[in-house]
């Protein structure tokens, strides 16, 4: 778990440095391109939206109210808090939670040249989320939970933190299907949000352990060879070979699950499913 973790840090880290030097943006893929109207990023800075390396765009599908209070899981340079920032309002407040120092830099001073006053950015691990129990409405996040070696741990704090009622709404890669081991076993294709991505269902079996309800996966966009043939060149393996075990099983989701209220319990078959 150590080794993905500081293989994530390392990879963001750098990606933060280059969205905020002249260099410009990371990589695109096929997984991070065409994911933000040109409305919502046309009042943001540059170096937010170029250091988006997200899967999809939770804040356009979370449904934010004016008021409430919403958390980025795995922030990056704050686009997705900054979106947040605006839906909520003045009356609501935009969490952003990042573990590298370089990511928190880019995104304090996003948010400075933004003009958010309603945006903290705090620094942890999504593992364990530096905010008390029952504090947040809503949980975002973009891309970011297949990253991490230890899911349970991350559903269980988004749960903690959520409360009654409360709502979690990211966007992740998931898969459909058995992916090969090979693909497992990569350390760079983990960091690429593709070797940590879990299957749907257990996406949602892991969802239903830590407590939540209603659990569903939405599809937005589904990988095919040509993606897949993408994102695994220069990667050491056999692309044409592998790119056809992998087509239409990787997915950029939508997942949703709520946090039941207070004193009620699951007794339908459609709240758990």
């Amino acid at each position: 778990m150590t080794d993905i973790k500081e293989a994530v840090r390392e990879k963001y880290s750098q990606a933060a440095l280059r969205a905020g030097s002249c260099c410009g943006a990371a990589s695109s893929s096929p997984i991070t391109s065409n994911l933000y109207s040109a409305w919502e990023t046309g009042e943001l800075p540059e170096a937010a939206v170029l250091a988006s390396l997200g899967c999809g765009n939770p804040t356009a599908l979370a449904e934010l109210k004016e008021g409430e209070t919403v958390l980025d899981l795995g922030s990056g340079g704050g686009i997705d808090v900054l979106l947040s920032a605006r839906r909520v309002g003045p009356t609501g407040k935009a969490y952003g939670l990042d573990m590298t120092d370089e990511m928190l830099a880019l995104a304090r001073e996003n948010q400075k040249k933004a003009g958010a006053q309603n945006v903290e950015f705090l620094k942890g691990e999504i593992e364990h989320i530096p905010l008390p129990d029952n504090s947040v409405d809503v949980i975002i996040s973009n891309c970011v939970i297949n990253l991490s070696a230890d899911k349970d741990q991350v559903l269980r704090e988004a749960f903690r933190v959520l409360k009654s009622g409360g709502r979690f709404a990211v966007s992740d890669v998931v898969t459909r299907g058995r992916v090969p081991d090979a693909l497992r076993r990569d350390m760079l294709l983990w960091v690429g949000c593709i070797a940590g991505a879990l299957d749907e269902d257990e996406y949602k079996t892991k969802l239903q352990a830590a407590g939540f309800q209603s659990a569903s996966i939405e599809p937005t966009r589904i990988y095919r060879v040509e993606d897949a043939r993408e994102f695994l060149a220069g990667k050491g393996i056999d692309v044409d070979a592998m790119a056809k075990e992998v087509d239409g099983k990787f997915m950029g989701a939508f997942v949703r699950a709520v946090k039941p209220v207070a004193g009620t319990s699951c007794c339908t078959s459609s709240c758990c499913s």
